[in-house]
């Protein structure tokens, strides 16, 4: 999310070690307790099955002559070092470039190979066809409720806002709403100067609904 929001990249690829010096220099950014938890979110990013969509691919190096990646890896589960910060971050984007280019061709439809059984007599049913796996599609809403402490709101609604709300604002073309609701009960009744005051002010804050009731 960082990645992307700030913007981090340079380019198609960014070295790790670079991303931990951009976490240890620019304020805006978290603090890291260490650089194995960067490390640890790298592993988990890569071994996301929507990698394409919510993280990004991880090789050893970059070769400058051939403009290719050593030992790209994307999807699957991988094991770093806490302290080994040499590996290349790359957008999912050329990855898939990479990939795609270097997949070995495949051969005409039409061909059978040396070991290709004979075609059956024109009483066989004809081939079938292979079931293709559905595509996997990634979640495309998030809604969430929390109640916040009333002694400690501001607290609380800057952990929601760090936590929670950040990571989706920072998804591309994400819409998020969030909705401040506020339910007092109050036993011996509301005195008329703090009637006058919460009215007042919700109002200048506007809200879109507010109101005292008698039970």
């Amino acid at each position: 999310m960082e990645l992307d929001r700030v913007p981090l990249w340079r380019g198609d690829h960014l070295l790790l070690r670079q991303v931990a010096e951009d976490f240890a220099r620019y304020l805006y950014l978290p603090r890291l307790r260490s650089s194995s938890v960067l490390v640890n979110a790298v592993a988990d990013g890569i071994g996301l099955i929507i990698w394409e969509s919510e993280a990004f691919a991880y090789a050893d190096s970059f070769d400058e002559a051939t403009r290719t990646y050593r030992g790209l890896r994307c999807g699957e589960q991988i094991r770093l070092s806490g302290s080994d910060l040499s590996g290349v971050l790359v957008k999912p984007e050329a990855a898939r470039a990479q990939r795609d280019a270097q997949a070995p061709p495949r051969p005409p439809g039409g061909t059978p190979g040396p070991d290709a059984e004979p075609q059956g007599s024109s009483d066989d049913a004809g081939p079938v066809a292979s079931p293709v796996p559905p595509k996997a599609t990634a979640p495309t809403r998030f809604h969430g409720a929390v109640k916040l402490d009333p002694t400690r709101l501001g607290r609380d609604a800057s952990r929601v806002a760090d936590e929670v709300v950040a990571h989706l604002a920072g998804l591309v073309g994400t819409e998020v709403t969030v909705t401040l609701e506020i339910d007092a009960k109050i036993p011996s009744g509301a005195p008329d100067n703090v009637v006058r005051t919460v009215t007042g002010n919700s109002r200048t804050l506007k809200f879109t609904t507010q109101g005292f009731e008698k039970s």
